[in-house]
């Protein structure tokens, strides 16, 4: 099955040895003392300028992947450190694919869009609260993403099942995040097999997806936005695609020890 190429552009990040890193840059003391409301404020004013794009329907495939790497940036300035790896595998399939991962805190969901759409045409399996939200549900709507209540399981499954092969038989790859909620630890038994089941009915593979994002923490109040926490390092790392046979509970374990292995070795680093 060719992959769709129609609004792929030019990378965001340069890659050196498939490897980005944050570049050496300097810190403003404000940034330094107060990360969170500079942080913030560049946010919501991405957030704010581009709803009003999408409003107008101008908000294309392209504008989304650069307000993301704005958002990327805008993390970057205030010192937090981002590391991304195994983009290449991505590059190389000639197919769309499902990408699985685990799911930490609110930043992923931003800033995926600048590392993967101009690899591979994509969207996400979301809560259905983001596309209710004021200003960002006009962004994230006009990328067409397949919404999931977390209240009725049978009815998100159909969601899912209908919705991401129709997308996926379009050239389009689907982003799914299998906890049933945002943790800062991984618990398998938690990471439940939508995404394997949704690769095998529509013959795509898996394309693993580690994750470190606990930079962006969750908040008391409002869980999607907490501290900006530059201490933490974010690393984002995609595995070898994962051909779907059988039932794919061999796939799916497969994804389940990628993402194990890369926390363990992160968490190692990190002591």
């Amino acid at each position: 099955m060719p992959a769709n190429t129609a609004n792929l552009d030019t990378e965001l990040l340069a890659y050196q040895d498939n490897l980005y890193t944050t570049p050496p840059h300097k810190v403003s003391f404000f940034s330094r003392i107060a990360p969170t409301p500079v942080f913030y404020w560049k946010f919501l004013t991405n957030v704010y300028r581009s709803s009003g794009q999408a409003r107008k329907g101008k908000y294309d495939a392209a504008r989304w992947s650069e307000t993301s790497h704005h958002v990327l940036t805008a993390l970057e300035s205030v010192g937090v450190n981002v590391e991304i790896s195994g983009v290449e595998h991505l590059r190389q399939l000639d197919s769309p694919c499902v990408i699985v991962g685990n799911h930490m805190s609110m930043l992923e969901t931003i800033v995926l869009p600048a590392i993967v759409q101009p690899v591979k045409d994509v969207t996400f399996v979301v809560k259905q609260s983001l596309l209710d939200y004021p200003v960002f549900r006009h962004i994230l709507r006009s990328r067409d993403p397949i919404a999931v209540t977390r209240d009725n399981p049978r009815e998100d499954f159909k969601s899912v099942m209908q919705g991401g092969t129709e997308r996926l038989s379009n050239g389009r790859s689907i982003v799914v995040f299998p906890q049933t909620t945002r943790s800062k630890t991984f618990e398998p038994e938690n990471f439940n097999t939508i995404g394997a089941k949704l690769a095998l009915k529509a013959r795509v593979p898996i394309v693993p997806l580690a994750l470190m994002t606990d930079a962006w923490s969750n908040g008391k109040r409002i869980k999607d936005f907490g501290p900006i926490l530059p201490t933490k390092k974010v690393r984002f790392a995609f595995g070898e695609p994962i051909v779907m046979s059988g039932r794919g509970a061999e796939q799916h374990q497969q994804t389940i020890d990628f993402i194990e292995s890369k926390l363990r070795s992160w968490h190692s680093r990190s002591e």
